[in-house]
C-alpha cells in the first residue's frame, strides 16, 4: 500500500468519456478513497505511473485513443512489465470473456468490469479494492456466458455443480468468507470446495503462480474455445 491508511486508497482513472470518468471518481471520493489522477487515455496515464505517481489501483477504459481497440489491455500489459504491483480494474461496455482471459493473464491484483455496473457505486467500489488487494474480479454477466457454455474439457466437465458454483463465485472476485456466506455453508467447506476445484483442473501449489486467477483463466478460455 502506498497510504499510510491502509483503508483509504490512491486511485486513478484513465477513460476518454469525461462524465464517466468523473463519476468513477466522484464514487471513489465518496467512499472515502483519493483519486490522484484523472486522465482521458492509457498514453498519458502510463507515464505518469511509471514516472513515480504512487497509486495503490488504476481503473483504466480498455477502448481508448488513438484506435479504440485494447488500449486499456496493452497498458496493463506494459505496467506489469515494467513491474507495477498494484490493483487494475479494466472497464469495457461489452461482456468479452478474451477480455477478461486476457486481463486475468497479466497476474494477481486484475479485474475485468462492465461499465453499467458504475451505476451501482458498492460494485464498484468492492472491485477497486478487491483488485487493490491483490484479488481478481470478472464481471458476472461475463460469468453467467461462460456458466451457460456447457463445451468445456480440461477438467471443467469433472466439476460438480457445487464446485461450479463456488468457481462462478470465485471469479466475480468472492472471497473465501464471501463465499461461504453467498453459499449459505461454512468456511471449512468453501475451503474444501476450492481444493477439489483446483486438483480437478491440475492446478498444483506453485509459488510463481496464483491457483485461483488460475482457474479462473480455465473457466473463462472456454468461452472462446
Amino acid at each position: 500500500m502506498v497510504t499510510a491508511d491502509s483503508s483509504v486508497l490512491r486511485v486513478a482513472v484513465a477513460d476518454d468519456a469525461v462524465l464517466l470518468r468523473e463519476g468513477v471518481g466522484q464514487i471513489l471520493a465518496a467512499n472515502g478513497h483519493t483519486v490522484v489522477a484523472s486522465v482521458g487515455s492509457a498514453d498519458e496515464l502510463v507515464p505518469l505511473i511509471e514516472g513515480g505517481l504512487g497509486v495503490d489501483a488504476v481503473v483504466l477504459d480498455i477502448r481508448m485513443p488513438p484506435t479504440h481497440t485494447d488500449e486499456g489491455i496493452v497498458a496493463l500489459e506494459r505496467l506489469r512489465a515494467n513491474g507495477f504491483d498494484g490493483g487494475v480494474l479494466l472497464l469495457s461496455t461489452y461482456a468479452v470473456p478474451s477480455y477478461a482471459v486476457r486481463a486475468l493473464g497479466s497476474g494477481n491484483g486484475t479485474g475485468y468490469l462492465l461499465k453499467d455496473r458504475v451505476a451501482d457505486p458498492g460494485t464498484l467500489v468492492q472491485a477497486v479494492e478487491t483488485v487493490a488487494a491483490g484479488g481478481s474480479v470478472v464481471d458476472p454477466e461475463v460469468v453467467a456466458l461462460l456458466v451457460a457454455d456447457r463445451g468445456r474439457t480440461d477438467g471443467l466437465d469433472d466439476l460438480t455443480e457445487r464446485e461450479r458454483e463456488v468457481l462462478t463465485l470465485m471469479a466475480e472476485g468472492r472471497s473465501n468468507s464471501g463465499i461461504a456466506s453467498g453459499l449459505l455453508v461454512s468456511l471449512k467447506t468453501v475451503e474444501a470446495h476450492i481444493s477439489r476445484i483446483l486438483a480437478k483442473l491440475g492446478l498444483e501449489d506453485s509459488p510463481a503462480d496464483h491457483r485461483r486467477v488460475l482457474a479462473v483463466i480455465r473457466w473463462l478460455e472456454h468461452r472462446d474455445g
